[in-house]
């Protein structure tokens, strides 16, 4: 007879031995490490993961030939990834920018020579277009003169009136559909999903391949309705949607989720960049606005995959004036130092704008999320769209496409030819005198243009507010620029009229001679535009930047970091939150601001679990559970995670496991091993414990065990540890006292905390 002491050597023995180690992660299995739906990655154990994976590449590159190839090819995968990308991204920016140019004309006409070219395409290819009627050419033709060959007609204006709205609504409604039915996550600018996904959120489909394809074909449709929406913010979530895709080519991204944000992060620069036609400004702008983890290796990637991008859409060309630039500049009059108080008042205009803009269109998007109305997204897709085309139609400033009022607005009075208030623009030898442009300042038609602009401006920052987070794509860039272009012109014009009437005032009197045309009314749309934009986004660098490029005006940098800095200074003087973090905090994601401070005297125990009165926390131990009370715990909790510990009376930490993980290597180890039973031990260490000799097969789960959890103790300040999980990308902290387990502080913890200090919502947060 064996005794006790035998039995349990002879066990150990066979334990040890190699046919019957039951660890089941020795060997990679499907699904382990990876993250469920809705959940956040921990961007430590990815960082890890990947410095082993690439310490393991370059201890075999020494090995062979072969292996010294696949190290190369794996070290300039980053680099063809973002090519990629870039060539991706550039190419379905062109297709978009001339689809939507045509699709926009259609609405009013139709070419005869070939209905696929837009207006002016039709123009430049006729022989009798002329420069001053170059919009006029007889192969374009409106709706009323191809049904009923009328022109100038009250009833054919009724027509293309009626032809108009049917065309909006049209596009409207496939462009809602589409989303509804074939892609939800198509809708909206995507920029406040992309921030919480680089942040370490799963989204699952947010990226895929179906959303890319019902993104792009449903901006071009809602951006031909003439909604007041722009296609520069979802092409941020196209290129996104790109980088994606080609992350999913390659191992090094797909099987690492930190890795992937770093692709994700380039790809978010090449979408602004061809957005905008600004390479730089997109780098920037994914550095300062939706990148959480920027180190420099991706800078440089980033830059690259600008660059491609740009390059892919100039050439393309979809704009047909050889530039990349989207509102090209060409000023010929210098600003002057006085002129920074108007630039200064626009500053305060768009930060109030931005203000104003955000609470009501969160306000909007509450009530439609916590009422009926919801419930009926293609009914308020058609509303709007029908109120949009029956108010834009009578006045010529909001018929045209935002774009192509944007683009008039920035010219140096080429804007508004046909209001005489730049009639001598007509002349294209300038050959009119001097004396001729008192005439166009002081002219019936300055007014008249004025109430034409004065009402396009309320009309654009009523409509805006309800358009913007409908279920269809729908960017915020374009809008934000039209009513700062809007807003800055009239400024401009006012200034130029005070120049004209009053240039014997003592701030006119050194640089506006009598008669003179001394005012840009151009350069204050574009210093308007920034601020909204500004005001809106609370960019600031990056908008800078953006801005030149978009222009082309590099001696206007001073005029517009005036605007931008006043712009955040007055808005944040009513909140530090831009629109995208406050759709953020509206959908609950869990989205740590690094603007956002906390400067409250709380301690980690004011915020871990469990609570005076809440029950004991839920942890694993090292050696003495079975597979049964695992599972067990599983079912009744819905924990991440579970700190294990020596035993439930010492409660010494040993490590964390993780939820996912303890499921699936549960799962393979009763689909693979039949010694594998409901009541087998499982450990966490490396030598299996003492069993009786009878006793079934443990399970020995030590792989999936993090054994450096990061830890504070319970009189760690919360600054500190709200400082951690913003910089280190924490899921969890786990709090201790000398060794001994205390508690545990999550993410969500972290948000409902701050959200409390701040007087907020607490139940807003909505996931892990």
């Amino acid at each position: 007879m064996i005794s006790q002491g035998s039995a349990n050597m002879v066990n150990t023995g066979e334990i040890n031995g190699s046919s019957n180690l039951m660890d089941f992660l020795d060997e990679p299995f499907p699904d382990v490490g990876t993250y469920e739906d809705f959940h956040t990655i921990d961007w430590l154990r990815e960082k890890s993961r990947d410095t082993d994976r690439h310490r393991k590449i370059t201890s075999k590159s020494k090995e062979s030939l072969w292996e010294f190839v696949k190290g190369l090819l794996d070290a300039w995968s980053g680099w063809v990834v973002m090519l990629l990308i870039g060539l991706l991204a550039g190419t379905l920016a062109g297709v978009i920018d001339l689809a939507v140019d045509w699709m926009t004309d259609l609405k009013e006409g139709v070419c005869l020579s070939g209905f696929w070219y837009s207006h002016e395409q039709c123009c430049w290819t006729s022989n009798e277009t002329t420069f001053d009627d170059r919009d006029k050419c007889p192969k374009w033709q409106k709706w009323s003169e191809l049904l009923v060959n009328q022109s100038e007609s009250p009833s054919a204006y009724i027509l293309n009136y009626f032809l108009y709205i049917m065309w909006a609504l049209t596009f409207a409604f496939l462009a809602v559909s589409l989303v509804r039915v074939f892609a939800p996550y198509a809708c909206g600018s995507g920029i406040p999903e992309i921030k919480t996904i680089l942040s370490g959120f799963i989204i699952r489909g947010y990226l895929g391949k179906w959303t890319l394809l019902i993104k792009t074909v449903t901006l071009v449709l809602v951006v031909s309705s003439g909604l007041s929406l722009g296609k520069e913010g979802p092409l941020v979530h196209v290129a996104c949607c790109c980088g994606n895709f080609f992350s999913s080519l390659f191992s090094k991204y797909s099987k690492n989720e930190g890795k992937r944000r770093e692709v994700l992060s380039a790809a978010a620069a090449a979408g602004v960049s061809v957005a905008f036609g600004a390479p730089i400004g997109g780098v920037l702008f994914s550095l300062e606005e939706v990148s959480y983890y920027f180190p420099l290796k991706t800078l440089w990637r980033s830059f690259f995959a600008a660059l491609v991008a740009a390059f892919t859409l100039r050439s393309i060309n979809p704009f047909g004036n050889s530039r990349l630039v989207l509102f090209y500049v060409e000023y010929h009059t210098p600003w002057y130092m006085a002129e920074l108080f108007p630039f200064i008042l626009l500053g305060v205009f768009g930060g109030l704008w931005g203000t104003l803009f955000i609470r009501c269109n969160i306000a909007w998007c509450r009530r439609r999320k916590t009422t009926s109305l919801g419930k009926y997204p293609v009914l308020e897709v058609i509303a709007v769209t029908a109120i949009t085309a029956i108010i834009a139609y009578p006045n010529p400033y909001t018929r045209r496409s935002t774009s192509e009022l944007i683009s008039e607005l920035f010219n140096d009075c080429g804007a508004l030819e046909s209001s005489q208030l730049c009639d001598y623009i007509n002349d294209p030898n300038m050959t009119r005198p001097v004396d001729d442009i008192p005439d166009r300042l002081a002219g019936a038609g300055v007014y008249t243009a004025m109430w034409q602009l004065a009402l396009a401006l309320i009309f654009k920052i009523f409509i805006t507010i309800f358009t913007f987070g409908m279920k269809i794509p729908s960017g915020l860039f374009i809008p934000s620029i039209a009513v700062g272009a809007i807003a800055g012109r009239i400024v401009g014009v006012g200034v130029e009229q005070l120049a004209y009437h009053h240039h014997d005032w003592i701030i006119f009197r050194n640089w506006c001679r009598p008669g003179a045309d001394c005012v840009t009314p151009g350069l204050y749309a574009m210093v308007g535009a920034a601020a909204c934009l500004g005001g809106v986004t609370r960019m600031t660098v990056s908008l800078v930047v953006i801005m030149f490029e978009l222009t082309g005006g590099l001696e206007y940098i001073v005029p517009l970091m005036a605007a931008a800095v006043t712009s955040k200074w007055v808005a944040d003087a009513f909140g530090k939150e831009g629109i995208y973090e406050a759709h953020i905090h509206l959908n609950g994601y869990p989205f740590l601001d690094a603007k956002d401070e906390f400067t409250h005297r709380t301690l980690a125990t004011d915020v871990m679990r469990p609570r005076r009165g809440e029950p004991s926390l839920s942890v694993l131990t090292q050696d003495s559970m079975t597979v049964e009370d695992v599972e067990t715990l599983i079912k009744d909790t819905d924990y991440n995670g579970f700190p294990v510990v020596v035993s439930k009376d010492s409660e010494r930490l040993i490590g964390f496991a993780q939820r996912r993980e303890l499921i699936i290597a549960i799962k393979n180890a009763r689909q693979r091993q039949d010694g594998v039973v409901s009541n087998s031990i499982i450990y966490f260490t490396e030598d299996p414990p003492e069993l009786p000799a009878n006793s079934p097969h443990p399970l020995k789960l030590r792989r999936i065990l993090n054994l450096s959890p990061f830890t504070v103790t319970d009189h760690t300040p919360m600054e500190t540890v709200v400082d951690i999980f913003r910089k280190l990308g924490l899921r969890q902290c786990l709090v201790t006292r000398s060794g001994r387990l205390l508690g545990i502080i999550t993410k969500k913890d972290v948000l409902r905390h701050m959200a409390q200090m701040a007087n907020q919502d607490p139940e807003s947060i909505m996931f892990n």
